[in-house]
């Protein structure tokens, strides 16, 4: 098999397999992963415990409460999500399931002294956030839906309003007051051990609702980004990357990213995020920024665990789809679900989350096994050219540490024989595992063969999902 010489890493040496007979070798598809074509970076994939779902995780007694961390955040026997998006509270308490402020009572004008307010809980975020950081979780993303209701232009953090100091807005100006309020919440994770490494200041700025919401086109986004950039170097925050605008669906998102580089403040940007309610991720969005998609969920589905059920819009199956059309037909860095946990009694239990948690028990989705898939893709990795085979979407990734991951979706009514061949230099001692989910396997390891042709063979389920990891081994493979 042929990939890009690396240094050696120290693996467990995959189980190989004999190669098959004449008949298996012919009806081989074969996928080339061509490590010369590169696309985007990687930032990872994740999810939300925001509107204290976190709190349901928090409030699990052991051995639960590790198991459900394990399935989120283990890289080898679930998940293994790598960022964790926090939703940054606007309510002056935390009724209902609203975020609470740092700042509950403002000062009298914008440059007032403030007196912020930490409970050191942060609606069950902080705790996730630090088992997290445990896990090796490396990306934490705050994101506000509104700012302070005194700063705004209604009053209240909910029911829409903008942000004072914006164009079109006659309320005094309170961007930087904002800016402030914003910084100072990053500063309260670091001190409790976690690192904010990306902040939203809007969320869903396109909607207006009854909860924390703030309005916003992509232009007056822009010139609170002028003020929020220096503020966060003023701070010695150099490295925490600002995201924007998290509109309700691609389209607006598309708008706000042109409006943003036309206010000449795309450059302050880390990244253009988009959701898909409205309108569905569809080709590349024009920005010389990243992108990331940091939520979505099938909304009106009853809770579901199925992987395949004539593509459903909560299976696991048309997740895999989904989350495979963003990074490989849009080249997102990053897809993120929207709550990781829920309970049942939230929304009419729909499929919101990947994790039921029902008082003291739990249920998974198949949602979560669909992004399990895309583990063997870490953070920093270079998506790579990867095409072939019939009924196959396959997408290539070269990880940081040189290893290749390659992840295949299988759309026949049938199981089919997968091959996986590269261009490039070859690697002396290739070490490759695979693992496949379908209707009947979570993320479960599969027997890898190794051809004389160099090419490595696994067997994918009737519309499953398949993912080889190849590394350089100490120990030689068996080829048949």
């Amino acid at each position: 098999m042929h990939f890009s010489k690396t240094a050696a890493l120290a693996v467990t040496p995959l189980l190989v397999s004999a190669a098959p007979s004449l008949e298996t070798r012919q009806a081989v598809q074969k996928v080339t992963v061509n490590l010369a074509t590169k696309y985007q970076t990687i930032d990872g994939f994740g999810f939300s415990g925001a509107f204290q779902r976190a709190n349901l995780i928090v409030n699990l007694a052991e051995p639960k409460k590790t198991q459900v961390l394990d399935l989120l955040f283990n890289t080898t026997t679930g998940a293994g999500f790598s960022i964790v998006r926090n939703g940054i509270g606007s309510t002056i308490d935390s009724s209902r399931d609203y975020m609470n402020t740092i700042l509950p009572k403002c000062p009298s004008s914008p440059t007032g002294e403030p007196t912020y307010v930490w409970d050191g809980k942060d609606s069950g975020q902080l705790f996730l956030s630090q088992q997290a950081v445990k896990y090796g979780v490396k990306t934490f993303y705050g994101n506000a839906w509104s700012a302070p209701g005194c700063m705004k232009s209604n009053k209240q953090d909910m029911n829409g309003g903008s942000l004072c100091g914006l164009s079109g807005t006659n309320c005094g100006d309170w961007k930087q007051a904002y800016a402030n309020y914003l910084v100072k919440y990053v500063q309260l994770y670091a001190e409790a051990g976690v690192k904010v490494t990306h902040l939203g200041f809007l969320n869903e700025p396109d909607f207006s609702t009854s909860y924390a919401s703030m309005q916003s086109s992509g232009s007056q986004a822009a010139e609170f980004i002028k003020v929020l950039r220096p503020t966060l170097d003023k701070a010695n925050l150099t490295d925490v990357g600002i995201n924007c605008c998290e509109a309700t669906g691609w389209s607006v998102a598309s708008q706000h990213a042109s409006q943003i580089a036309s206010a000449g403040a795309e450059s302050m940007v880390y990244a253009m995020t988009s959701h898909e309610y409205t309108s569905r991720i569809s080709g590349t969005m024009r920005t010389t920024r990243r992108v990331w998609q940091t939520e979505y969920c099938d909304l009106n589905g009853a809770w579901s665990t199925g992987w395949y059920s004539n593509g459903g819009a909560g299976d696991g199956f048309t997740w895999a789809n989904t989350v495979f059309n963003g990074i490989v037909n849009s080249n997102l860095s990053a897809y993120l679900y929207w709550e990781g946990v829920q309970d049942r009694a939230t929304n009419n239990n729909p499929n919101e989350k990947l994790i039921l948690i029902d008082g003291q028990n739990f249920v998974v989705s198949k949602r979560l096994w669909a992004f399990a898939q895309f583990r063997v893709v870490r953070p920093g990795a270079v998506r790579v050219a990867a095409s072939g085979g019939s009924n196959l979407k396959s997408a290539g990734f070269v990880n940081t540490d040189g290893s290749v991951a390659v992840v295949i979706i299988n759309s026949a009514a049938s199981a089919q024989t997968v091959g996986i061949t590269t261009t490039g230099v070859t690697l002396t001692n290739p070490v490759i595992t695979a693992w496949v989910t379908d209707n009947s396997n979570d993320m479960k390891e599969v027997v890898v063969t190794l051809q004389t042709d160099k090419s490595a063979t696994a067997s994918v389920p009737a519309r499953g999902m398949i993912s080889f990891l190849v590394k350089e081994g100490a120990v030689p493979p068996v080829v048949g």
